[in-house]
This record gives C-alpha cells, sequence and structure tokens, in this order.
C-alpha cells in the first residue's frame, strides 16, 4: 500500500460481512466493536480490522454525529437552482471556492440537462436565506438563481442501500 499515492483509493471488493458491518455503521456509527462484532458474527478483533481496511481503502471516508436542524436553529432547508453563462475554468474555481467557503451550504452539484448547477443549503428562515443569496451573488457572478423551500422531509438519509 505504500507505493500508492495519498489521492488513489485502492479499490476493494466488498463482501456480506463488509455490507453488513457497513450496514450497522450507517446506522449507529458510535456502536461498539464487542456489539457490531457480535451483530455481524465477528470477533471484535476481526471487525476491528474490517473496519480499518474499509477506511484505508476509502470505503469509510469518515463517521459524524447527523443532528437535528431543527434543534440546532436550521429548520429552513432550500435548493438552489443556478443557470450561468459562464463555463470557463476560472469561473468554475471561483464558483467552487464560494460554496465550500459558506457553512450553510451543505452540497453542490453540478447537474446535466437545462440546469447547471443544484445547491442545498440549510438555513434558519426566509431573511437568513437572502443572507446566504447575497454572500453567493457577492462572490460569484450568476446569470439566473432560483429556490425552492422544503414544505416537508418525506425521506431524507445519509445511508446508502448496500
Amino acid at each position: 500500500m505504500g507505493c500508492y499515492p495519498t489521492n488513489v483509493k485502492i479499490m476493494m471488493t466488498l463482501d456480506e460481512t463488509d455490507r453488513r458491518i457497513l450496514t450497522h455503521l450507517q446506522r449507529d456509527a458510535s456502536m461498539a466493536f464487542d456489539g457490531l462484532g457480535q451483530a455481524v458474527n465477528l470477533s471484535r478483533n476481526a471487525c476491528w480490522r474490517r473496519i480499518k481496511a474499509l477506511e484505508a481503502a476509502g470505503v469509510i471516508s469518515k463517521r459524524v454525529a447527523v443532528l437535528d436542524p431543527q434543534s440546532v436553529g436550521l429548520g429552513l432547508m432550500v435548493f438552489i437552482m443556478i443557470r450561468t453563462n459562464a463555463h470557463a475554468p476560472d469561473w468554475l474555481e471561483q464558483f467552487r471556492n464560494a460554496t465550500r467557503t459558506i457553512p450553510e451550504v451543505l452540497g453542490v452539484y453540478r447537474m446535466s440537462g437545462d440546469l447547471d448547477y443544484l445547491i442545498r443549503a440549510r438555513v434558519a428562515d426566509m431573511g437568513d436565506y437572502d443572507r446566504l443569496y447575497q454572500r453567493l451573488i457577492h462572490r460569484v457572478p450568476l446569470s439566473d438563481v432560483s429556490a425552492s423551500f422544503v414544505m416537508e422531509e418525506i425521506k431524507d438519509t445519509t445511508e446508502l442501500p448496500l
């Protein structure tokens, strides 16, 4: 493994036990190795070794706590749809830098079709969204920006189907 550059992920074939471990960790990353091992029929040490291998291969990229947005004052989710006439590499770098440094921005996606970019953000309220919008348009020129506000979250998960 030492001969690979650090930015290259090593491809790993997942077996059924790896998939069960990952399913459990996606639901509760704080699960103790003893309990996780018991759930997937492995010893604590074998479970630990598999998790370390999954981390080394980049399958597990990080472990986080998922917060309730309402509890931290960020009850409004907004999808910001952007169309632009600028497609030069320097504009894209400016856009990337702007969106990566705005904490309310949770996800930014370059899209196919009529829409160029989609931003997913969390804000407290409409006034907070306006402040986010103002920061964004001051940092990067945009030709068309529209927003849709989530009225009800029917399903929102980080769990990948394995």
